[in-house]
């Protein structure tokens, strides 16, 4: 992929923190929830990284993938499972809503799903060798941690530490998300 050198200036200009803390990450059931994907989203084109998205929040982890499981047709009724991880990364940028202008994106249409300048973004990230990428969540008023698994260092942190079944219909409903 050729990256944007403006795009990469820009991000070389964020210093990248170290990352120790709790995250959440919703599931199907039966999904390790430890295993990246390269399925894309938000912040990686499909098959370009593998990556790990998790939550700051438990809540914002549940409003994450209530958004996705509404958008199916017919909607899943089976619950999900709520994962709390502990998690560190060595060189992880963190982006404000502040930051996005700069960035080439749109704060006013950061919930849309358009993920052209996010996916651009994160590959840049990646390619800057940074393991992780905080941004603000799109679902809920919290931070995301998007772990980038190719640059993850085998001794850095990401263990399960507990795991709970939601019933993320009854969820979505309570907080106005269906």
């Amino acid at each position: 992929m050729v990256h944007d050198p403006d795009l990469l200036d820009r991000l070389s200009a964020f210093a990248p923190i170290r990352f120790d803390d709790v995250v959440f990450r919703a599931t199907r059931l039966g999904l390790d929830p430890l295993t990246g994907s390269y399925a894309g989203g938000r912040w990686a084109p499909r098959d370009s990284a593998q990556v790990l998205y998790t939550c700051r929040e438990r809540e914002g982890a549940l409003a994450e993938m209530a958004f996705h499981l509404a958008q199916l047709t017919p909607r899943p009724s089976k619950p999900v499972m709520v994962h709390r991880l502990r998690a560190t990364t060595r060189a992880t940028i963190r982006l404000l809503r502040a930051d996005f202008t700069g960035l080439g994106l749109d704060a006013g249409d950061y919930e849309a799903v358009n993920y052209g300048r996010t996916q651009a973004i994160g590959a840049a990230v990646a390619f800057l060798e940074c393991d992780g990428l905080i941004v603000p969540s799109a679902r809920w008023t919290c931070e995301n941690l998007v772990i980038f698994m190719d640059n993850h260092r085998i001794e850095e942190t990401l263990d399960r530490e507990h795991s709970e079944s939601v019933d993320w219909l009854a969820w979505a409903q309570k907080h106005g998300r269906l």
